[in-house]
């Protein structure tokens, strides 16, 4: 007679991971059948592999569309993963059964796995925040045999599941029983003497035989199910990301501490699970460079003990452990927590597959390019800077921007340290799993990085509008594709004479000379681009004028920033300063601009020596004159005002203007305008305020004028100019 035991688990729960291996051996079935889709079964051969480590995940994916895929985690503390390798190192058969993925990735409709966890309901409801806590109190010390723990498990998921039949079924969860019994009879038919599934708790009361409908009725809930074709391979996994709902996944947020744990019981070292962890801990509080004596982890292993005793746990669990650690080892303080939850209580760790692991060619080349580059994959976020000089190192930046390209954020460039040269590049690299997906999905372009890279760039440049393709264009430089930045010029060039947008052409200007710099140090030809904004910058100085006219604030903040912009570019370059100059005097001698626009301009003239100083002085008084609006004369101010005070505190006259403005502002005005006066001066470095401040003060007290001594009483006067001074930020000694 054929035996079927049914072990009803928490998925990625180290408790069950223990009693399903003491189960296991005590049963010694001829076939253990995990929870899985059955494509899984393909991959069994690499289980066996030493270089396959967890954490790891099983990923399907729909061969012609990567990004419909799904990931099925394993940590070395999952049931499923304790079971796996228990069937291969005792010869046993294994199988996997769930609904196909051929059919449930096909599905448009179709909703993730629940969320739900059985054990972690029930381990509420008898008051408890840890399932695995729970899993230890009531059922590894209350229990006398491993098989009668699942029982108990059993009935009460039996419970549950008549409490959730009050409500409509998750028609997904009917058809996955209904797969997972449907193999079960299959493996009986065939003659298996005894079967073991290890399937999650709340399915455990409907794949024991006893309670199987009919096969009729399981078949017609799997009949007319769409098909698509799938693939199957490993994937490297991250402690991280075990931490969150996938899959399988339980979203279980202590993967570090469920791995201590299953790793002490499965040694036979259970009596060390407390003094080992906070070994741990002291030592990775050492290595910050704190202080956690050796002798302090003796203290903190009995209060944790003392903890548990007072709240009625039968063993220490992780609340105590944190706590001890908090009160002994960190002095109180809960900010090294943070660094202990992110190393241990979670945990770095990044799984391994082995090269024999079926992969994409684009895979296999990016693993080859790794080895070659010793760039190492890594969960952990490194910092790396890259000298371009250097070949190896410059092959590295080439990588690392060829990715990106891909959708693979391998890398993301940070600041490089107060380096101004173009040769210095940092980087931030840190390693996820999901870029498996992305890495499938890129590999539709081309069999190795560079030539996936290529053809990617190539086609987003054929419906890419102007903006995009002028940092579309640098992109392509930084990482070296030549025939990718033939596609991007040849488009924008094409872009640029159909383009009419002045705020468009603005705003490809910088890019685009920025690409026109890199030429220098990456040896690429950007002659092409050069042509190309000269274009861009030409077509830009002869729309200035029309684009800034009767545009509102909104409209004018935009358009100032992109000028701004384009003028860094124009400056980078020097390419098309003979048509951009005679643009920008325009556009700044019209007061019919907009007051932020004009002002923006005047300064920029100004700094450069287009306008001299008198001019500039002269401009200054007729827009703060009586004749225009408040409003207007502010928002002028705050264009020309934007950037450092360096102008205003060497020349006194400009100083002695804004001041003359702003004291005969009228009052119903002034109310209005102090905010805008104030953000426009909070942008001065504290020592520039200070000194405009004492400017200003001494300027007051010094006055020839014998009638404003006469009329003014400095003393009653001076408190009002403090908080006048106050109000715009300055400082007034």
């Amino acid at each position: 007679m054929a035996t079927v035991e049914v072990l009803g688990i928490r998925h990625h729960g180290p408790g069950s991971a223990r009693s399903v291996l003491q189960a296991l051996d005590e049963l010694r079935p001829d076939l253990v059948i995990i929870e899985g889709p059955p494509e899984l079964d393909g991959l069994l051969s690499l289980a066996a592999d030493p270089d396959l480590v967890p954490p790891v995940a099983a990923l399907i994916y729909v061969t012609d569309e990567p990004h419909r895929a799904s990931f099925y985690p394993f940590a070395s503390f999952s049931p499923e993963w304790v079971a796996l390798r228990w069937a291969i190192g005792n010869s046993a058969d294994v199988r996997f059964a769930d609904l196909p993925a051929t059919n449930f990735l096909a599905m448009t409709d179709r909703r993730q796995h629940p969320g739900s966890d059985p054990i972690g309901r029930l381990a509420a409801a008898a008051g408890y925040d840890d399932p695995e806590r729970w899993w230890e109190d009531a059922v590894e010390h209350r229990a006398s045999s491993t098989l009668q723990r699942f029982s108990l498990i059993g009935e009460a998921m039996a419970v549950i599941r008549e409490q959730d039949a009050e409500q409509s079924p998750d028609p997904e969860t009917l058809r996955r029983e209904a797969a997972m019994r449907k193999i079960i009879r299959a493996e009986l038919r065939a003659g298996r003497e005894s079967v073991v599934v290890v399937c999650g708790a709340y399915h455990a009361p409907v794949l024991v035989p006893d309670s199987f409908p009919t096969a009729t009725s399981d078949n017609r809930l799997l009949t007319k199910l769409p098909r698509t074709k799938v693939t199957a391979t490993w994937a490297p996994w991250t402690a991280g990301r075990l931490a969150t709902s996938s899959g399988y996944g339980a979203g279980i947020t202590a993967p570090g501490w469920y791995a201590h744990l299953f790793s002490c019981w499965e040694s036979g070292r259970a009596e060390e699970v407390v003094p080992s962890w906070l070994t741990r801990v002291a030592r990775t509080l050492r290595d910050q460079g704190l202080d956690a004596a050796p002798a302090t982890v003796v203290d903190a292993v009995r209060l944790a003990d003392a903890l548990a005793a007072i709240r009625g746990r039968p063993s220490v669990g992780l609340a105590e452990l944190t706590h001890a650690s908090q009160a002994v080892l960190c002095g109180g303080s809960a900010i090294p927590l943070q660094l202990i939850d992110r190393t241990l209580v979670v945990g770095e760790e990044l799984g391994r597959v082995p090269d024999s692991a079926p992969l994409v060619p684009l895979a296999q080349d990016l693993t080859r390019l790794q080895r070659r580059l010793r760039m190492k994959p890594s969960a952990t976020p490194t910092d790396i800077m890259l000298d371009l000089r250097k070949d190896s190192q410059r092959d590295r930046s080439l990588l690392l921007h060829r990715l990106r390209l891909l959708g693979i954020d391998w890398g993301r460039q940070i600041d490089a340290g107060g380096s101004t040269g173009t040769f210095k590049e940092a980087w931030r690299l840190e390693w996820t799993p999901e870029f498996a997906v992305g890495l499938v999905e890129a590999g539709l372009y081309g069999t190795t990085v560079l030539d996936a890279t290529e053809n990617r760039v190539a086609e987003r440049a054929r419906s890419a509008d102007l903006a995009i393709l002028a940092t579309l264009i640098e992109e392509a430089l930084l990482a070296e594709l030549p025939r990718a930045l033939t596609a991007v010029t040849s488009a924008l060039a094409e872009q640029t004479a159909q383009q009419h947008d002045t705020l468009t052409l603005l705003g490809a200007i910088e890019p685009l000379a920025r690409v026109h710099r890199y030429g220098d140090v990456r040896q690429a030809d950007t002659s092409l681009v050069g042509g190309v904004l000269e274009s861009v910058v030409t077509r830009a100085a002869i729309g200035l004028r029309a684009a800034c006219g009767s545009v509102d604030d909104d409209a004018a903040a935009t358009l100032r920033e992109a000028i701004d912009a384009a003028h860094r570019g124009v400056a980078l370059s020097g390419i098309g300063d003979q048509a951009w100059q005679p643009a920008l005097e325009l556009v700044a001698a019209d007061d019919r601009v907009h007051g932020l626009i004009g002002g923006r301009l005047n300064r920029i003239l100004t700094d450069s020596g287009a306008v001299s100083a008198e001019e500039c002085a002269l401009r200054l008084s007729r827009r703060l004159s009586r004749a225009v609006p408040a409003a207007a004369g502010a928002a002028w101010l705050e264009g020309f005002l934007d950037g450092d005070a360096l102008l205003l505190l060497h020349d006194q006259q400009l100083l002695t203007m804004i001041d003359d403005w702003v004291a005969d502002i009228d009052e119903a005005s002034f109310d209005d305008l102090v905010p805008l006066l104030r953000r426009t001066f909070a942008r001065f470095e504290p020592a520039e305020r200070r000194q405009l401040g004492h400017h200003l003060s001494r300027r007051d007290r010094t006055s020839d004028s014998p009638a404003a001594e006469s009329m003014i009483d400095v003393e009653r006067a001076w408190p009002v100019v403090r908080r006048v001074g106050d109000l715009l930020g300055l400082e007034v000694a």
